[in-house]
């Protein structure tokens, strides 16, 4: 477990050391778990939008959604470096893309942002980045911008596309991202990225020698149960186990095993009888 907490320099030193552990988090209490299991870097994704809000994608996300559940994951970490994703259609414009890290940074505690898109966001990212706020890019599948690009399908499976996504990871490296995240990538064009960037890189379903790896946590656990990407791999079934759990709560409310004396609080048998005489 990390005694401190960690910065971009740390990141960075990474890039030669073990890989690093990402894992996403919406609120308080989720937080405090992933800070205290040893993650490296917490991502507020805007995956929330899916997982938390019910959403079929994450372009619903507004900037205010980002900001509060970023305000609250905060709140709960001690040492993880919190990344903040920069929503669909806040990074239009360098002015607006400005006003809203900014804001993720000032409002919602984040410690860096990360942007999608590839060499056609790299000027929006330097500019980000000079502005003072530390950007992670993201390359291959972008889901703000997944129609686009067929669904949510592996980029780069032909030598064309997979030089694109090449480019791409180059162009937001150059930019001063501190680090790139690769998402659905075929994994011996993700070990080629990461040999050529100086920067870390995070993969997300880009195979095993990226810098770093990064899950939706309600994946890993097996909270999100519309789907599950190839690239996951399920640590637990908490949403079994929850069901479970609530369907012996229903029970013992149904049959008045709940609550039992242990969970009740009492009154002295003196204070009683004086209560019931008061009430005839």
């Amino acid at each position: 477990m990390q005694t401190r907490k960690l910065t971009i320099p740390d990141i960075s030193a990474r890039k030669q050391g073990p890989p690093l552990a990402m894992l996403t988090a919406y609120d308080y209490s989720w937080a405090r778990i992933v800070d205290r299991a040893g993650v490296d870097m917490v991502l507020v994704g805007d995956s929330l939008g899916m997982v938390m809000l019910g959403h079929t994608s994450t372009v619903p996300v507004t900037m205010d959604d980002m900001v509060h559940h970023c305000r609250a994951v905060a709140r709960g970490i001690e040492h993880a470096l919190l990344v903040a994703d920069m929503p669909f259609g806040s990074v239009r414009s360098k002015r607006q893309a400005l006003a809203n890290a900014i804001r993720l940074v000032q409002e919602g505690g984040a410690d860096a942002v990360k942007v999608e898109g590839g060499a056609e966001t790299a000027n929006i990212a330097a500019a980000i980045v000079r502005a003072g706020v530390p950007v992670q890019g993201h390359v291959g599948l972008t889901p703000q911008t997944a129609v686009s690009l067929g669904g949510f399908k592996v980029q780069g499976k032909d030598a064309t596309a997979a030089r694109k996504v090449f480019d791409d990871a180059r162009a937001l490296a150059d930019a001063g991202c501190f680090s790139v995240l690769m998402e659905a990538v075929p994994a011996p064009l993700a070990a080629e990225i990461t040999k050529s960037l100086a920067v870390p890189t995070i993969g997300i379903g880009a195979g095993n020698q990226c810098d770093g790896q990064v899950l939706v946590m309600h994946d890993l656990l097996g909270l999100y149960d519309r789907f599950v990407p190839k690239f996951v791999k399920q640590y637990a079934k908490l949403g079994e186990t929850a069901t479970a759990a609530i369907q012996d709560y229903v029970r013992d409310v149904a049959n008045r095993s709940f609550p039992a004396p242990e969970h009740s609080f009492h009154m002295k048998d003196e204070e009683l009888a004086l209560l019931l005489k008061s009430l005839r």
